[in-house]
């Protein structure tokens, strides 16, 4: 990788890349704004598919959130959402000085599994990276495809305007770095932050 020219976008995956994800603590943070369990938010979100259906691009924000609240009995607004969201998120603050460093190397942006409500969750996470992450945050509810299809990639590329070739994509699932070599893109596996660290020097960036 040390030979090979720098390359002219970076695009990270957001959970466990940019912010630490933990399940339990999304789900208690909504419980408890809305005044019911845990078991139930689960149940909701998760085991009824709903979750998936807004992910994948199957149904809109406003329907999600529609259902959402009547399975809790309770309306749920995007701000209830977002907040449940950031409270389930932890930033590091070496990770965050790691893509601000990156950022003044190359054109960044983050392709991530998620609803299109995630830009607004990463907007009060990562407040450093905007605006200049302003129309750069990809999400898969949106794109209407999830990665490790190929389609996903495809269609970042052309959002942004770079080769595949040209283009490092971060990911902590191997499928999905497995998905984007596929399609052409120079891609590692990053489990944690010393590996970001190693793949993001690994190919031409000071940190």
């Amino acid at each position: 990788m040390s030979g090979a020219a720098r390359p002219a976008l970076v695009l990270f995956d957001f959970d466990d890349v940019l912010a630490r994800y933990a399940h339990e603590a999304r789900i208690a943070h909504l419980a408890r704004s809305c005044g019911v369990g845990d078991r139930l938010v689960a149940e909701v979100l998760f085991d009824s598919g709903l979750e998936n259906e807004y992910d994948g691009g199957d149904i809109d924000t406003a329907i999600y959130l529609e259902r959402l609240g009547e399975g809790l009995g309770v309306p749920v607004d995007e701000a209830m959402w977002i907040a449940a969201r950031v409270a389930g998120s932890r930033v590091d603050p070496a990770v965050l000085a790691w893509v601000q460093a990156v950022a003044t190397q190359a054109q960044i942006g983050v392709l991530t599994n998620n609803g299109v409500l995630l830009t607004e969750a990463a907007r009060t996470l990562l407040p450093p990276l905007f605006p200049g992450l302003e129309g750069r945050v990809l999400c898969s509810g949106a794109l209407c495809v999830r990665k490790p299809d190929p389609g996903i990639f495809r269609q970042a590329l052309a959002h942004f305007g770079v080769a595949a070739g040209d283009t490092l994509f971060l990911d902590d699932k191997p499928a999905n770095v497995a998905g984007a070599r596929a399609e052409g893109l120079l891609a590692e596996c990053v489990p944690d932050r010393e590996a970001l660290a190693d793949a993001l020097r690994g190919h031409g960036f000071a940190l």
